[in-house]
């Protein structure tokens, strides 16, 4: 049974005790990379795991596993690390059964995040674009994490422990990538292109201020300084515990075949912001034309019969409707909507194009026929927005 609720609102033991009746355990995996319009990281991983332990311990579920991140501590370098480290503490300090588990790179069948980043970059046509290519990367195959959580929870692994699960080598972040490219069936780049730090540095901030308007990129510069310091752990203490050695990232991959939908991911995902820029781009350049050619546009309409009040009504109107459509879709929250806005104000630009002006059917430069693939784009878009 499948209970929705937003984490970052929980932050008292109250809150979180009409969750936990009936429960055995408690397994957190929940974070979130950076700040933003959608998240608030030490509410996130820290305000409401700390109250969710409290909970615990006042007559909930005795026994809980933390899933962190290798190189979670309290003097960590960002955000996301030292919030995650804080929730470890407190578990540990706990009087419940707890475990911490610090996994590398999880590679699932569904990718998000980084792992969708590692998919995007493995369809860069031609050349292949990187940054900190050389830095080292561990991956963990989603079913070992899960597996080891389940031997816990069947008593087959010892409670109280904190250990890294990752793959026994580390490869560098171009070798992943690499990885990604065979697995995916695409081409191997020509050359490989390392950014400059300056131009990474630039990307990361303007992934930063989306980050403000609800997107949570990927590219944010938690994720570069992440990268920069690598995500590397030691193997040793997960295969003493298991008996053997984690499954490689090659063996993680190729347990999971790939398909035609993982290409279209990858490809997609790539090209997301180009389309969510080209939408915002067209209708505010769409609006901002009918307002500076305020006049011919009410002409073109009063030449057809339309009465002038009612052509300036409609040129203002239309236009400033253009432009909210077009700044709406660069908001995450709204940007769903706006793009249904975008196919119902294009059918409505139609029926009245089509009743007013309909020679312009006919133009050679076509403004009424090129609404119709802006209206499958922003269809496109909406189903790219589905994120989870």
């Amino acid at each position: 049974e499948w209970v929705t609720a937003d984490i970052s609102s929980l932050v008292t033991p109250e809150a979180w005790t009409p969750y936990l009746e009936g429960t055995d355990a408690v397994i957190n995996a929940a974070g979130a990379l950076q700040d933003g319009a959608r998240d608030n990281l030490p509410d996130i991983h820290e305000r409401s795991i700390k109250a969710l332990i409290k909970a615990c311990e006042g007559g909930g579920s005795q026994k809980f596993i933390q899933i962190s991140a290798p190189g979670a501590s309290a003097t960590s370098s960002t955000t996301f690390y030292r919030t995650k480290a804080a929730a470890d503490a407190a578990l540990k300090e706990s009087a419940l059964e707890w475990l911490v588990l610090r996994p590398g790179v999880v590679i699932a069948p569904a990718a998000y995040g980084g792992t969708a980043l590692l998919r995007a970059l493995a369809a860069f046509p031609l050349v292949q674009p990187l940054v900190f290519g050389d830095r080292p990367l561990q991956t963990v195959s989603q079913a070992d994490l899960g597996e080891i959580v389940a031997k816990t929870l069947d008593g087959d692994i010892a409670w109280r422990q904190d250990f890294d699960v990752i793959e026994h080598d580390a490869h560098t972040l171009a070798e992943t990538v690499g990885a990604y490219r065979r697995w995916l069936g695409f081409a191997p780049a020509r050359f490989t292109v390392e950014s400059p730090k300056w131009i990474a540095s630039l990307i990361a901030r303007t992934a930063d201020f989306l980050g403000h308007l609800g997107w949570r990129s990927p590219l944010r510069s938690t994720a570069l300084k992440v990268t920069s310091e690598g995500v590397a752990g030691d193997p040793a203490p997960v295969e003493r515990i298991v008996g053997s050695r984690l499954s490689s990232l090659e063996e993680t991959l190729a347990s999971l075949p790939s398909t035609v939908q993982d290409r279209w991911f990858a490809r997609l995902f790539l090209l997301m912001p180009l389309l969510v820029a080209t939408l915002s781009l067209f209708w505010i350049a769409s609006g901002a034309i009918g307002l500076a050619r305020f006049t011919a546009a009410t002409a073109l309409l009063t030449e057809n019969g339309i009465p002038r009040g009612l052509a300036s009504f409609a040129v203002a109107a239309g236009s400033l409707v253009d432009i909210v459509l077009g700044l709406s879709i660069l908001i995450r929250r709204t940007a769903a909507m706006a793009s249904g806005g975008m196919i119902l104000v294009s059918l409505a630009y139609l029926a009245g194009g089509t009743f007013a002006v309909p020679h312009l059917w006919a133009d050679p430069l076509g403004p009424l026929v090129k609404a119709v693939p802006a209206m499958v784009l922003a269809l496109v878009a909406i189903i790219c927005l589905e994120d989870r």
